[in-house]
């Protein structure tokens, strides 16, 4: 009686290398993209690319299992290796999906509806988020799910303000569009910057207003980001951190906070 020879299952060969190429090309991608030598719409199109690939990993996986299952073919080590590889590549995307679902949709978030910020346009480009003012839809939208992203009122000279957020900026590592202004003759200035999200690098413009309207000194700010159907809460939890921060700054001056 000759007994078959358990062959080797193409299924999970190939799920142990789709998976093992979606985990470079991540890395990869993510390290190019931190160190901005990736231009940000072909990071996202590679991003496409690896969750493409790690589903390919997934699907390669399953088929190599039922060939497993059902004929005795080998590479269980193969397609495991491919399954857990693809899930971890897979992973960041879902948490993402989830994101997307529960925050609103928006990209453009100021402290002030009816005169926000006016944000720096001499780098932007055509395939970027256009720059449009908010809808009432959007005003509410984000009234109800920001209540934190309010402007500031400070009884301090406009000075001593303009010096507290160009300490706050010296913290931080976005790259302003021009040399911060000076606060002699001035009683209204507005400074935009690049700031980028913690987690992907992706790019958003940044405008600090800060205007003496004689009885105080207003502070406002905006975020928008470039790219992107949403912000996944970027742009208002940059504002909210900015401004408390502020605050602190205020305060440690003068022993008092602030008026929203």
């Amino acid at each position: 009686m000759e007994i078959s020879a358990r062959r080797m299952s193409k299924a999970a060969g190939w799920s142990r290398r789709t998976g093992a190429f979606s985990a470079v090309l991540l890395l990869t991608v993510l390290v190019g993209n931190r160190y901005q030598l990736v231009e940000t719409p072909a990071f996202l199109w590679v991003l496409g690319i690896v969750a493409l690939l790690a589903a390919f990993a997934l699907l390669f996986a399953g088929l190599a299992f039922s060939r497993l299952w059902n004929f005795g073919d080998r590479g269980g080590r193969d397609l495991s290796v491919g399954a857990v590889l693809a899930l971890l590549v897979l992973a960041p995307f879902g948490i993402a999906a989830y994101w997307a679902a529960t925050s609103p949709p928006l990209r453009d978030i100021s402290t002030d509806f009816d005169d926000p910020p006016v944000l720096d346009t001499s780098t932007r480009t055509v395939d970027m988020n256009a720059l449009s003012p908010p809808t009432p839809g959007e005003r509410r939208l984000q009234t109800e799910t920001y209540p934190l992203v309010t402007g500031r009122s400070y009884n301090l000279p406009f000075d001593r303000v303009l010096e507290a957020v160009e300490t706050l900026l010296d913290r931080r590592d976005w790259q302003l569009a021009a040399p911060f202004p000076r606060a002699i003759g001035q009683s209204e200035v507005t400074i935009n910057a690049l700031a980028r999200s913690f987690v992907l690098s992706l790019p958003a413009d940044v405008a600090i207003r800060v205007a003496d309207d004689g009885d105080a000194v207003i502070v406002d700010m905006r975020s928008a980001s470039r790219y992107g159907r949403y912000d996944l809460g970027d742009n208002a939890a940059r504002i909210v951190d900015f401004l408390a921060e502020l605050d602190q700054e205020v305060a440690g001056q003068v022993g008092t906070a602030p008026a929203e």
